[in-house]
């Protein structure tokens, strides 16, 4: 099979799947080596870049998926009548960063960084997809397990966790706490 009618297909799979699709999975289908998969991916994912087009190829960890251009979301939301995603609060943001950078974590290590009961938070995070369980913890009562998903990926713009930038050390609360409050507040402060 030649790169052509390799792009070809895995364009096509990816464009009936809708989700995002393991690039070993593909690699088994085709009866090539994943690094094949991922070099047509590389490909396909310059074209439609280069070319401006309505779609891209995006890489979430161990898995491809096309997706709409970021650039034609209005159009897209307008022409689907679909309402602008509600943004997430800070404090959903504060428990999503937390989970992401310290994955797999329970409910009770979050409330415990944050001081404060989340699980409202937490089940909100869920509804939206941006994680999931993943388990649970080999404690007593076993608490129940989180991590981040495709769709926190996705959302973010991150192909992987390794993206997320590096946090700063974290510095002591006025409560006397050394917390992840300090830290994304210094992250978000160089960011402006």
């Amino acid at each position: 099979m030649d790169n052509h009618d390799l792009e070809n297909v895995i364009e096509a799979i990816l464009f009936v799947s809708g989700e995002p699709v393991k690039t070993s999975r593909i690699a088994a289908v085709m009866g090539v080596e994943e690094f094949d998969i991922d070099a047509a991916a590389n490909r396909l994912r310059d074209k439609y870049s280069f070319a401006r087009r309505g779609i891209r190829l995006v890489k979430l960890e161990d898995s491809l998926q096309l997706c709409s251009s970021p650039e034609y979301a209005d159009h897209i939301r307008l022409a689907l009548e679909s309402r602008k995603p509600p943004q997430l609060s800070p404090p959903a943001l504060e428990v999503l960063a937390i989970i992401a950078y310290f994955q797999p974590v329970t409910k009770a290590y979050v409330e415990q960084v944050r001081g404060v009961d989340s699980s409202y938070t937490v089940n909100l995070l869920q509804e939206r997809g941006l994680i999931e369980s993943c388990g649970r913890l080999e404690a007593p009562g076993r608490p129940m397990l989180y991590k981040t998903t495709h769709i926190f990926l996705r959302s973010f713009g991150l192909e992987s966790l390794r993206e997320l930038p590096q946090l700063p050390e974290p510095k002591t609360t006025e409560d006397g706490r050394q917390g992840i409050a300090a830290a994304i507040a210094e992250l978000k402060a160089k960011e402006e």
